[in-house]
Parts: C-alpha cells; sequence; structure tokens
C-alpha cells in the first residue's frame, strides 16, 4: 500500500509540474513590436522587475475617421536590454519579444517578455505642410 500511495503521489507531482512549466515556461510565441517607448521603470516590492510600455499608432479606430493607438505591456529579463530602454524614453523602439502563457512574480508582470532591441531610433518626424 506504501509503495501505491508514493507512486500515485510521485505521478501527481510530475503533471503538476509539467503543467507549470507549460503555463510558466513554454515559449508560446515570438515576435517583434515597434512603437514609442512611453515608460519604463524597475518595480516590484520583493521582487524587482523591469517594466516598460510602447504606444503603437496608427490603428483604425472603431469609429469612422479616427485613429486608435494600441499599448503593448511588456517586462524585461535582461539587464542589458534594461540599459538600453532606460536610455530611450520618449524615442521610436523596435524590440523582439517572446510571449508565454502567464507571468511569474520573479520574471515580471507581463507575459511578454523582451530579450532584445533591434533599433533605437529618434523619432522626430517631420510634419507635411
Amino acid at each position: 500500500m506504501g509503495r501505491f500511495v508514493f507512486i500515485v503521489i510521485t505521478v501527481i507531482l510530475l503533471i503538476l509540474g509539467g503543467i507549470f512549466f507549460y503555463k510558466y515556461y513554454f515559449v508560446f510565441g515570438r515576435g517583434v513590436k515597434a512603437g514609442e517607448l512611453n515608460y519604463f521603470v524597475e518595480k516590484g516590492y520583493i521582487f524587482k522587475t523591469y517594466e516598460g510600455k510602447l504606444i503603437q499608432s496608427g490603428y483604425k479606430g472603431k469609429v469612422a475617421g479616427t485613429i486608435q493607438s494600441n499599448e503593448f505591456q511588456f517586462s524585461v529579463t535582461s539587464e542589458k536590454v534594461a540599459q538600453q530602454l532606460m536610455n530611450a524614453s520618449g524615442k521610436q523602439v523596435e524590440v523582439h519579444y517572446q510571449e508565454y502563457l502567464g507571468a511569474i512574480p520573479w520574471r515580471g508582470y507581463s507575459p511578454f517578455i523582451v530579450d532584445s532591441v533591434i533599433s533605437i531610433s529618434d523619432g522626430n518626424r517631420r510634419d507635411l505642410p
């Protein structure tokens, strides 16, 4: 009887570990986003994480003739990438990210984790007359 209980508990723990891995460590998707870096901060009570937001403009609004911007909220785990983004506030930024199915406190508040910066530009555009 004791061996049976041990096997059942082991199987349950392995299944729970697999579910945890799939939800929090399996890369669901990868992609590139571009926009103006609205803010980038380090925050947290116990786990200090880097959090940021890109404002993507030019999307068609729900009402005819309007333009609605889209926000991309993300987290950063790499210190090198965080330093690049700390110096890029208000600039046009293009980043590569990985999407997970869930967020965990020591990785950040967002399931979108930026792992590299592709480009940073000043973002000053000339207005047409």
